[in-house]
C-alpha cells in the first residue's frame, strides 16, 4: 500500500468516525503522523507489516482499548505508548523485542498483554503492576527465571509462557490463584515447587517437553484440572495420590520412562483419553478397566504383550486401536492357561540368481544337504521350515523365504519384504556382482529396517571384501557379516547361532499369544490345501473355539502380516479366500511371467493362455482369484477395450516406439532418485493404463498418455535414477496433476524413499527449451517461506518469480515434502475469518499450539498465501489437503464480499463433494440463519456467542472448540 492509499485510508475513517481500523497485511513500513487524527478509534490492527518504528501522534489515540502490532518489526516501543490509558489489548507478538519499558506498568487497564515469539531474556519487575491482566503470552522468548514479584498477577487467568528457558519457578508462582489455563511446555523444568499445588483453579496445564523426573505430591490439589500434559519428560512413575485428580478427562503421559502404572489410576473415571505410548509399560493394572469412559488408549512402544496390529499404526499421528479391543487382548492374555508365547518368525534370503541362496537354506535346515552341481534356480518364493530349540528351552519356528533371484521377481519383493523379520544377503564371492548397496536399499524401503546380516558365500575359499564401515555408517540396521563356504560347512554352525540370536531378539517374539489364535494357527498348517474360502476359514476358528468375528479377521491380519499365510481383507475378490501357501499363489504367478510364450508376445496374454498355463488342478479352480492376485501385486492390466487381455509390462520390449511429439510450449517435470528401486515405471503403468495411447505406445521403461487433446510422456532411466515427464496440448496442467499424484502414491508405499521433485525455470530462456534449468522444488519453497520471492536461473541467469515456478507446474498443495517424510495426511484445518476479527484468529491459533505441535495438526490460513500467488489456485490446493473448515462467524465476515465470494463458495462445494467437514464458531450475534452457515455444525452454542463469555469461561469455550476441531481433523 501507498502513502497515498494510507492517507485516503486515514481521511476517509476520519471522516466516518471509524472505531475500528484493520491496517493489516498492507505492507506498511511506515505510520504517517495523520495517524493521530483518528481520535475515535477504539481498535487498530497493525499487524503483519513491516513498521520498525511508531510514530509519536499515535498517543493521541486515547480512547483505543486494543491495539495490535504483531508480526512487525520493532525492537523497542516509544515510552509514550503509557499514554494510551485505556487499552485493554495489546498485541506485540513476533517483533524483535528484547526488552520492556518499566513505564508499559502504567497501562493499568489492560487485560491482555501478547508478547509472544520476541527476545525478551528478563521481565521488567514492574510488570507485576498490570494487576488487570487476565491473559498474558510471553511464549517463544528467551526468559530462564520469573521475577518473584510475579505472583502479584493475582487476576491472571491464562498464562503462556512455552518455548522459554526456565529452569525453575519462584514459589510466588503458588499465588496465581486465578490461573485456569497454563502452558509451560518447551521449558528445562526439573521440579514444580510445592506451593505449584495452589493453583487450585487449573483446568489446563501443559507441563510436555520439560526435565521432570517426578511430581510434587501437592500436584494432587489441582482437583479441577480437565486436561494434563506431561508428555516428553523423565518420569519413571506416577504417584498413587495422581486419583485425587478426579475431573481429569485427558492425561498426556507418552515419551517417559514409565514402567509400571498404579493401581488407583482406576479411579480417575472421567478420564477420556490417556496416552502412554513411548514408555517402558510391561504389563497394566487390571483397575484400569474401570475407566468406562475412556476413548482413547495408546500404548505403542511399550513392551506390553499386544501385538502391534491391535496396537494401531506405527505413525503416532494416527489414531491408536480400539480401547476394549486392546484391553480385551491384554486381559485375555494374562492368564497363562489361556495364552501361550509365540515363537515363529520369518527369514528371508535376497540376493542375486544364483549366489546361493536356496543351497544357504537347505544348509540351515540340514547341514548333511549336499550341494548339486547346478543348483536349480528358485522361481518365485520357496518357503521352508526349519526349527531349533533356545536356550530358554523353547521351540523356536523359523519360516526360510527364499527368493528368486531373477529381476523379473523383484517386482513383488514389496508384498513379502515384511517387517518384524530377519534378512540375509547372500553374496557370491566369485561372481563378485552383489550389489550389497542395492540390496540393502531395498530392504530398508520394504521392510521399515528390518536387521540384517550379509554372508558371503565363498565358494572355492575365495575371499571377498566388502566396505563394512562404510556399509555400517550407511545402513543401521546391518547386524553382521559373516563368511563361509556351504561346499564345506565352514563357520555355517556360526552363521546359524547368529541367525538364532539375532531372530530370536524381534519384537513379537515371545508374545503371549490367545491358545485359540494358537490352535487355529496350528490347524491351518495341518491343512493340506493350497487355499481355503474365507467361510472355511471361519468354520475352521468356529471349530477351535475362536467365535468372534472380528477376532478371526485379526487373527488373519496377523498370520499375514508374518507371511504365514495371505489374506488381502480390502480386495473386493481375495478377501474371500485365505492362501495357506504363499509360495503356492507366488509360483502360480510366476509361471505366467516365465511362461515362454508370454515372454515372446512381450507380455500380452489372454485368459486361454492363463487356461493353459494354469491347467494343472491345484490352479484349475482359481485362476479369477489368481489373476486377481497378479493384478494386486500391479504386475498386470487388463487391455481397455479388449476384455480378457492383459499386459504384463514388465516384459514389454525395451525399444521405444516411434511417435511425433510438439515440443512447443511443453509441461515438464523430472523426479531424480538418491536410490531407485526397480518397478516404478511399470506400477505407474498399470495404474494409468487407461489412458495409454492408443493402447500401443508403452514399452518397458516409459508411456504415451493421451486424454482429450492432451498428452502426457513419462519415461524412466534407470542408471540415471531419474523419471522425466512432459506435457503437451490444451489441459497440460490437469494431466500433470493426475501424473504426479499417482507417483506420489507409489513413492509413499516405500518407508524411507529419498527423492527430489526438480521444477523446469520458466524464463525467456528457457520456456519453449526442452532442456530448461531445474529448481528442486524444495528450495522453491524453502525460498518463499524466507520471503525470497525471484530465483536465478543458471541458462539465462535471469531473475524469476517463485510463485509462478510452482504455479505453473504444480498444485500449491503439494509443499515441499522432504524425502524421509511420512505420507501426508488429511488432516489440515482451514480458517476462513474476517481480518476485522483478527483478534480471534490469533485466540483460536493459540489455544491450537498444543495440538500442533504434539498431534500433527496442520492449520491452513490466508496468512500463508505469499505475495504475488493466485488466491483460486491457493484455496484450492489448500482444500485438496483440507478436511475441516473452521468459519470464524461475525457480522463482519458475513459482510465481507470477499469470504462471500471467493472463500464461501469453494469451501462449501467442498464439503458436497470432497467431504470437507465444516464446524463455524459463533463470535458474536450474527445473520446467519440467512445464509448457507446454518446448516452446518457450529463448534460452540449458537445462544452464547464468544464475546458474551468472559475470561476464564471463554478460555475453557477455546478448549471445547478446539477439541471439536482436533475431532474432526482426525476422526
Amino acid at each position: 500500500m501507498t502513502n497515498e492509499e494510507l492517507l485516503q485510508i486515514i481521511e476517509q475513517a476520519v471522516k466516518d468516525e471509524v472505531t475500528e481500523l484493520d491496517l493489516s497485511y498492507k505492507g506498511l513500513t511506515i505510520l504517517p503522523p495523520e495517524i493521530g487524527q483518528l481520535t475515535n478509534l477504539q481498535s487498530l490492527d497493525l499487524s503483519s507489516n513491516q513498521l520498525s518504528s511508531l510514530p509519536p501522534e499515535i498517543v493521541q489515540l486515547t480512547n483505543l482499548q486494543s491495539l495490535d502490532i504483531g508480526s512487525n518489526q520493532l525492537s523497542s516501543l516509544p515510552p509514550e505508548i503509557v499514554q494510551l490509558s485505556n487499552l485493554q489489548s495489546l498485541y506485540l507478538n513476533s517483533n524483535q523485542l528484547s526488552s520492556l519499558p518499566p513505564e508499559i506498568v502504567q497501562l493499568t487497564n489492560l487485560q491482555t498483554l501478547n508478547l509472544f515469539s520476541n527476545q525478551l531474556s528478563s521481565l521488567p519487575p514492574e510488570i507485576v503492576q498490570l494487576t488487570n491482566l487476565q491473559t498474558l503470552n510471553l511464549s517463544s522468548n528467551q526468559l530462564s527465571s520469573l521475577p518473584p514479584e510475579f505472583g502479584k498477577l493475582i487476576n491472571l487467568q491464562t498464562l503462556y509462557l512455552f518455548d522459554n528457558q526456565l529452569s525453575s519457578l519462584p514459589p510466588e508462582f503458588g499465588k496465581l490463584i486465578n490461573l485456569q489455563t497454563l502452558y509451560l511446555f518447551d521449558n528445562q523444568l526439573s521440579n514444580l515447587p510445592p506451593e505449584f499445588g495452589k493453583l487450585t483453579n487449573l483446568q489446563t496445564l501443559y507441563l510436555l517437553s520439560n526435565q521432570l523426573s517426578s511430581l510434587p505430591p501437592k500436584i494432587v490439589q489441582l482437583t479441577n484440572l480437565q486436561t494434563l500434559d506431561l508428555s516428553s519428560n523423565q518420569l519413571s512413575s506416577l504417584p498413587p495420590e495422581i486419583v485425587q485428580l478426579t475431573n481429569l478427562q485427558t492425561l498426556y503421559l507418552h515419551n517417559n520412562q514409565l514402567s509400571s502404572l498404579p493401581p488407583e489410576i482406576g479411579q480417575l473415571t472421567n478420564l477420556q483419553t490417556l496416552y502412554l505410548h513411548n514408555n517402558q509399560l510391561s504389563s497394566l493394572p487390571r483397575e484400569i478397566r474401570q475407566l468406562s469412559n475412556l476413548k482413547e488408549l495408546d500404548l505403542r512402544g511399550n513392551p506390553v504383550p499386544i501385538p502391534p496390529e491391535i496396537l494401531g499404526p506405527k505413525a503416532y499421528y494416527k489414531d491408536p486401536g480400539d480401547v476394549n479391543e486392546i484391553l480385551d487382548f491384554y486381559f485375555r492374555v494374562q492368564d497363562p492357561a489361556e495364552t501361550e508365547p509365540f515363537y515363529e518368525a520369518k527369514f528371508l534370503i535376497v540376493g542375486e540368481g544364483g549366489a546361493g541362496k536356496t543351497s544357504l537354506a537347505q544348509k540351515i535346515k540340514d547341514e548333511t544337504y549336499k550341494l548339486q552341481p547346478e543348483e536349480k534356480s528358485t522361481q518365485g518364493i520357496e518357503v521352508i521350515r526349519w526349527d531349533f530349540t533356545q536356550s530358554n528351552g523353547k521351540d523356536f519356528r523359523v519360516n526360510i523365504w527364499d527368493f528368486g533371484g531373477q529381476e523379473i521377481y523383484h517386482q513383488t519383493h514389496q508384498f513379502f519384504l515384511s517387517k518384524r523379520s530377519l534378512y540375509a544377503l547372500v553374496a557370491d564371492t566369485r561372481k563378485e556382482n552383489t550389489d550389497f548397496y542395492w540390496w540393502l536399499k531395498v530392504v530398508e524401503l520394504l521392510s521399515d529396517k528390518s536387521p540384517v546380516i550379509i554372508i558371503k558365500n565363498e565358494k572355492q575359499d575365495r575371499d571377498c571384501q566388502v566396505n563394512e564401515r562404510q556399509l555400517r555408517g550407511e545402513f543401521s540396521n546391518l547386524e553382521k557379516i559373516l563368511a563361509t563356504n556351504l561346499d564345506t560347512n565352514r563357520d555355517l554352525a556360526k552363521i546359524k547361532e547368529a541367525i538364532q540370536l539375532y531372530i530370536s531378539r524381534l519384537d513379537h517374539v515371545g508374545i503371549p499369544l490367545p491358545k485359540l489364535w494358537v490352535r487355529v494357527r496350528a490347524a491351518l498348517e495341518n491343512n493340506s490345501q493350497n487355499y481355503i474360502s474365507r467361510e472355511k476359514y471361519r468354520d475352521l476358528c468356529q471349530i477351535n473355539n475362536l467365535t468372534d468375528l472380528e477376532d478371526m479377521e485379526r487373527l488373519s491380519r496377523y498370520l499375514h502380516d508374518l507371511g504365514v499365510c495371505l489374506h488381502f481383507q480390502d480386495d473386493s475378490t481375495l478377501k474371500h479366500y485365505v492362501i495357506l501357501k504363499p509360495e503356492w499363489a507366488t509360483t502360480a504367478v510366476y509361471k505366467v511371467l516365465d511362461n515362454q510364450t508370454v515372454k515372446e508376445k512381450l507380455g500380452c496374454f489372454t485368459k486361454n493362455d492363463l487356461k493353459n498355463i494354469w491347467k494343472s488342478g491345484e490352479y484349475a479352480d482359481m485362476q479369477d482369484e489368481l489373476l486377481q492376485l497378479m493384478m494386486q501385486f500391479k504386475l498386470c492390466y487388463e487391455i481397455p477395450g479388449n476384455r480378457e487381455n492383459y499386459i504384463a509390462p514388465h516384459l514389454l520390449s525395451t525399444n521405444q516406439p516411434d511417435f511425433n511429439w510438439d515440443e512447443s510450449n511443453n509441461l515438464i517435470l523430472r523426479y531424480t532418485y538418491d536410490f531407485m528401486p526397480k518397478g516404478i515405471i511399470t506400477r505407474f503403468i498399470v495404474e494409468m493404463h487407461s489412458l495409454i495411447e492408443e493402447q500401443t505406445l508403452v514399452w518397458k521403461t516409459g508411456v504415451v498418455l493421451s486424454e482429450g487433446q492432451t498428452r502426457a510422456e513419462v519415461i524412466e532411466n534407470y542408471n540415471q535414477r531419474e523419471i522425466k515427464v512432459r506435457v503437451a496440448g490444451n489441459r497440460k496442467k490437469d494431466l500433470l496433476i493426475r501424473i504426479t499424484h499417482e507417483l506420489d502414491k507409489i513413492h509413499k508405499s516405500y518407508e524411507h524413499l529419498k527423492y527430489q521433485t526438480l521444477v523446469p525455470c520458466n524464463c525467456k530462456s528457457c520456456n519453449h527449451s526442452q532442456s530448461p534449468h531445474f529448481y528442486n522444488r524444495d528450495v522453491l519453497y524453502k525460498s518463499l517461506e524466507a520471503l525470497n520471492y525471484q530465483i536465478q536461473c543458471q541458462n539465462s541467469f535471469r531473475m524469476v518469480d517463485v510463485q509462478r515456478l510452482i504455479d505453473d507446474v504444480l498444485l500449491t498443495s503439494q509443499k515441499s515434502q522432504t524425502p524421509m517424510s511420512e505420507p501426508v495426511t488429511r488432516n489440515q484445518v482451514f480458517i476462513s475469518y474476517s481480518h476485522k476479527d483478527k483478534k480471534w484468529f490469533n485466540d483460536l491459533k493459540t489455544h491450537l499450539e498444543p495440538l500442533i505441535r504434539e498431534q500433527n495438526l496442520k492449520l491452513w490460513d490466508d496468512t500463508q498465501i505469499k505475495p504475488g500467488a493466485v488466491w483460486r489456485d491457493e484455496i484450492e490446493a489448500a482444500l485438496a489437503t483440507a478436511k475441516v473448515a473452521v468459519l470464524l462467524v461475525s457480522p463482519n465476515f458475513l459482510a465481507s464480499k470477499f469470504i462471500s465470494q471467493n472463500e464461501l463458495p469453494p469451501l462449501l462445494e467442498a464439503a458436497k463433494a470432497e467431504g470437507v467437514k465444516i464446524l463455524w464458531i459463533p463470535l458474536r450475534a450474527s445473520n446467519y440463519k440467512a445464509t448457507a452457515i446454518e446448516k452446518y455444525q457450529a463448534a460452540h452454542p449458537t445462544d452464547s456467542p464468544l464475546n458474551t463469555i468472559a475470561g476464564g469461561r471463554r478460555d475453557q469455550a477455546w478448549v471445547d472448540i478446539c477439541n471439536e476441531i482436533n475431532t474432526a481433523a482426525f476422526g
